[in-house]
This record gives C-alpha cells, structure tokens and sequence, in this order.
C-alpha cells in the first residue's frame, strides 16, 4: 500500500480536538455545579469526575492514533491490537485504582462526583458520535485492489 497514514486518523484527531473543548468546557460547568452544592469539596469532586469522564474515553483514541504509526508495517494488525488492548487493560487498572482510592477520601461528594462523571462520559460519546457521522470515509478506504493486466 502506498498511502502515508490510516484513514481513521483525521477521523480520530477531530474527536480529540471537540472533546477536549467540549470536556474542558464540562470540567468548569462540573466544578460550577459542584460549588454551588458543596463548595470546595463539591468543585474538587465534580472537576475530578468530569476529568474522569473526559480522559479515559480519550485514551482510546490515543492508543488507535499511536498504533496507526505503524501502519504499512507487516506487522500492522499484531502493533495495532497490542497497543490498543494494552491501552483498554491499563485504563481498566487505572479506573479501578482510581475508584477505590477516590471512595476512601472524605473530602470527595460522592453524588457530585458521580453525576459529573458520568455526565461528562454521556458528553464524550455524544461529541464522538457527531464527529463520526460528519466525517466521511469509504467503507473499503484502506483497501488497495490489485491490478489489471492491461496485456490480458
């Protein structure tokens, strides 16, 4: 194949460029609500789950973009499901860490938190949703057909 990148990679930087402003514009709204129902331990908390909720989806997308740099190796597929499965099992380590050490902490409102996480997650499938659907890219893009022999 001659082509310099995969097709999913404008599609992917597109979905990191709207989610973070979109997240950015959730953590302040999140830290927002937050105070005005706990003060600063409910800013704390709605910030931290709404970059929770911002962070780990785009992780996925970082592990795709950085195993597309290996596109057009023979070894393509093995990079690519290896750096994205490694990806999804540090990020589930890290939820799962993240989730029991956050729950110890007495400083931490548990509802602010909650609502902010999983508002702002809700707000990231839906900006990769819209991303999707506005971006076009053929079914078979990354497909080189072979040739005809114009001899035959």
């Amino acid at each position: 194949m001659n082509r310099e990148t995969v097709s999913s990679t404008p599609v992917l930087r597109a979905a990191l460029v709207w989610g973070s402003a979109i997240g950015g514009t959730a953590v302040v709204v999140a830290g927002i609500v937050g105070w005005l129902v706990a003060q600063w331990p409910g800013l704390w908390s709605g910030v931290l789950g709404a970059l929770i909720g911002v962070i780990f989806p785009a992780m996925t997308a970082v592990s795709i973009l950085i195993a597309n740099r290996w596109f057009g190796n023979p070894a393509f597929l093995q990079i690519f499901f290896g750096i994205v499965m490694g990806g999804w099992l540090i990020k589930f380590i890290l939820v799962v860490v993240l989730l029991l050490t956050l729950a110890r902490l007495d400083w931490v409102v548990p509802l602010v938190f909650y609502f902010a996480l999983v508002a702002t997650a809700v707000v990231s499938l839906v900006v990769d949703l819209m991303v999707m659907s506005k971006i076009r890219i053929p079914a078979a893009s990354d497909v080189e057909l072979p040739q005809q022999d114009p001899e035959a």
